[in-house]
Parts: C-alpha cells; sequence; structure tokens
C-alpha cells in the first residue's frame, strides 16, 4: 500500500485534520460534548503536539489526509502515563490495516518518550475500535484516570508499555 503515507502533523494540516475528526464523531453518533469535538485545542493540533514528550501523526491516502492519533502525557496525572489521543479513520481509511499502524507508531514514539503506560478513552459503541485496542494488548479499566475532560466517553482502557 504504497499510496498511505504516515506523517507528523504539520500546520497546514490543522484544519482538514479538525474537520475529519469532527465529521468522522457525528458519523458514529457521539456527543458533541464531552468529547473531543468541543476540545478547544482541536483546531491547533500541530501546536498541541509540538510539546515535549508529544506527536500526532496524519494519514494521507491518495494524496488526502484520512486519519490520525497521537501520543501526550496523560492530563492531570502526576504519574509517567501518555494517553493515546485524537484516534479517528475517514471511512475510506477503515478496514485496511492503517489503525493498526498508526497505533504501533504511537506506542513506538511513548517508549522512546520514556512512559511507562498508556492510557485511552473510548465510546463502547466505537466496536472497531476497542476490538483493534483489545488486540494491541490495552485492557479495560473500571474508572478513568487522570481528567481529559470528556465526560461522554464511558470506555477506559491502559496498556503496560515495558
Amino acid at each position: 500500500m504504497s499510496e498511505i503515507i504516515i506523517r507528523e502533523i504539520e500546520v497546514t494540516d490543522n484544519a482538514v485534520v479538525a474537520k475529519m475528526i469532527r465529521a468522522v464523531l457525528l458519523e458514529l453518533g457521539a456527543p458533541k460534548v464531552g468529547t473531543a469535538y468541543e476540545d478547544k485545542t482541536l483546531d491547533v493540533l500541530s501546536e498541541v503536539y509540538s510539546a515535549e514528550r508529544s506527536i500526532y501523526f496524519v494519514v494521507e491516502l491518495k494524496g488526502l489526509v484520512v486519519g490520525g492519533a497521537g501520543i501526550s502525557q496523560l492530563e492531570n496525572s502526576k504519574e509517567n502515563i501518555c494517553e493515546l489521543q485524537k484516534m479517528y479513520f475517514s471511512p475510506e481509511a477503515r478496514g485496511k490495516g492503517i489503525g493498526t499502524q498508526v497505533m504501533q507508531k504511537c506506542l513506538n514514539a511513548a517508549k522512546n518518550f520514556g512512559f511507562e503506560k498508556c492510557y485511552l478513552e473510548t465510546l463502547p459503541y466505537m466496536i472497531s475500535a476497542v476490538k483493534l485496542y483489545k488486540k494491541t494488548g490495552f485492557v479495560a479499566l473500571d474508572a478513568p484516570l487522570g481528567d481529559t475532560g470528556h465526560y461522554s466517553c464511558s470506555e477506559w482502557m491502559l496498556k503496560e508499555l515495558s
């Protein structure tokens, strides 16, 4: 699949990535409040992920941005835990193994940054995503970690990185 390019986000990607994430959330019936949809940082992801121990990857398919995911320190946590963030893919990117590739790049980056664990939040009806997370070694938690502000997300998972 040489038509797929996975690269770090650039300033010129901000608007298209924000639009794609919001479109996917609406497509999946996610609430606009308490999810990434209303994140104030969604429109400036390249700046957000320029922080230390942070990275966001975008996926290009035939020259169009069709997905992405990032890693950053878990907000409001003093532990050495990162969060897999804003992992979304347009319909044309699904079912091609791209999610697995992007997740692996994120987890490798997390290890390189020295994180011990990786946390994520999702919605229970994002069945394909939950399946991928479990296949990758994430285990379900009974309660959220940190305080991401995504109170509508009711599935929490954690993976040991060592």
